[in-house]
């Protein structure tokens, strides 16, 4: 009941209901376009798709994160973040309609993958200045259900938008001009977001003109060049603060885990359980909805269990249930299994995110959050990566391998004894049981899940945020 009555005073804030408008539309428009690039690319009925191929194209559409995710810091800290919402839709309308003619052209070059790249690059910024936005429109005592529904809904829209896609593909038929279509309805729907977007006052999402003219006292090249040392800055600061290193560790080796799970899982639907690529298509569908159902639960049990039993504790048994599941659902190879295995990761992928997003949150300042967010995406991207690029040496095309699906599941029980011993050790004798407090030093971090222990009332920093 208290969660239900924080959701809807959430709601009344002007300013929150923008910002969530802005992300659920835009996010609905990232599943339609991912849904256009994976029959395009991935579940293309001409060519068969290989472990390296598929990593190739994993690592295509996610390593350009990595490689300008620290520098988008710098703008998030040196402009509006309401206005970057604005232009960065408008930027992924013009690179998405750009998509769409090199796809009725047939186009599979060099042109069509950096401009999809570069779509889904300013897709970065946008996702970035939405979380380091956010905290400055609600109340610290908001902040769990805030980042929670955030989060969350933005992925189930993505889902719910690579449904849409999905639809219109079986619906219309598989051809180019059918994927162009499915294209340039996501840059109709970007351009929704940004419209709703446009109708927030200029600096309600920060950086404050004062911020702003201090991060511009240096030029814009210098600011570039100073991203390096910012980097080693930040590794050292999150040095000092083990819990966010510990949580940042977690979240590496999850995430190094799923993307094996991910390249394994669409292997398995393109190549083995499918007669066909439409059939696939369906499978794969399948997958991402139960993925998506386990990213619901997880949101609705996380902020529960991490008052009762601490961030810590709940971190670690999302990791053991990734471990079983995988040992239960993916070793027999079945494809009914495989659904059920795929919402038990989507239960532990999202519990994990909430609370490392949440363990790293607590120690930025506002001036500094935006980098640090961009940091926190590089190396949520390039595990990912990693994974792919480790996990195709290893897989036949099939993606059928009981070594590597027995190592997953080993790996993930090894991730959580592991983050089980070092957290322990760096507890610093705080209690789970929790208060809501948000604690802001020099470092920064994606949205989520906010629960302290008592003992800590103190906000560290200032936020700045405003409520409307």
């Amino acid at each position: 009941m208290a969660g239900l009555v924080q959701l809807r005073e959430l709601l009344r804030l002007w300013g929150f209901r923008r910002l969530y408008a802005t992300r659920l539309v835009s996010a609905s428009g990232d599943g339609i376009f991912q849904a256009a690039l994976t029959s395009y690319v991935l579940f293309n009925p001409q060519e068969a798709t290989t472990p390296a191929e598929t990593a190739y194209a994993l690592a295509g559409l996610l390593l350009p994160y990595s490689l300008i995710g620290p520098f988008v810091g710098v703008c998030l800290d040196r402009w509006s973040r309401q206005r970057l919402l604005v232009i960065c839709n408008l930027v992924k309308v013009a690179l998405v309609l750009t998509v769409a003619g090199q796809v009725v052209s047939g186009s599979e070059g060099v042109a069509f993958f950096v401009t999809a790249v570069a779509a889904l690059g300013v897709n970065r910024l946008f996702l970035s200045a939405l979380s380091a936005g956010l905290p400055r429109l609600v109340d610290d005592e908001q902040l769990v259900t805030a980042n929670a529904l955030s989060t969350t809904s933005g992925s189930i829209a993505t889902i719910v938008g690579a449904g849409v896609g999905g639809l219109f593909r079986f619906g219309i038929g598989s051809g180019n001009g059918v994927v162009a279509t499915i294209v340039v309805l996501a840059a109709a729907v970007y351009g929704a977001s940004s419209a709703i977007a446009a109708t927030m006052p200029r600096d309600l999402l920060g950086p404050d003109a004062a911020e702003r003219a201090s991060a511009r006292s240096a030029s814009a090249w210098l600011a570039m060049r100073g991203v390096v040392r910012d980097l080693r800055g930040g590794a050292a600061h999150v040095i000092r603060h083990r819990r966010a290193a510990d949580a940042l560790l977690a979240i590496s080796a999850h995430r190094f885990l799923y993307g094996v799970g991910t390249l394994t899982i669409v292997l398995l639907e393109r190549n083995y359980f499918s007669r066909d690529v439409t059939s696939g298509l369906l499978g794969l569908g399948a997958v991402v909805a139960a993925s998506g159902a386990g990213i619901l639960v997880a949101a609705l049990i996380t902020p529960v269990a991490s008052r009762r039993i601490g961030k810590r504790a709940w971190i670690t048994w999302m990791l053991l249930a990734a471990a079983i599941g995988i040992a239960a659902f993916g070793l027999p190879f079945q494809r009914a299994l495989l659904v059920a295995g795929a919402f038990v990761l989507g239960v532990s992928a999202q519990g994990v995110k909430i609370c490392v997003d949440t363990t790293v949150q607590e120690e930025i300042d506002d001036v500094f959050r935006g980098r640090v967010f961009s940091v926190y995406d590089m190396l949520f991207n390039v595990t990912y990566v990693a994974a792919a690029g480790v996990t195709a040496t290893a897989l036949p095309e099939s993606g059928k391998s009981y070594v590597v699906m027995a190592l997953l599941a080993a790996g993930y029980l090894v991730a959580a004894a592991g983050y089980s011993a070092i957290s322990s050790r760096h507890r610093g004798g705080i209690s789970p049981s929790s208060d809501l407090v948000i604690e802001m030093d020099d470092a920064g971090a994606a949205s989520a899940v906010a629960v302290l222990e008592p003992g800590n009332p103190q906000v560290r920093g200032q936020t700045g945020r405003s409520r409307r």
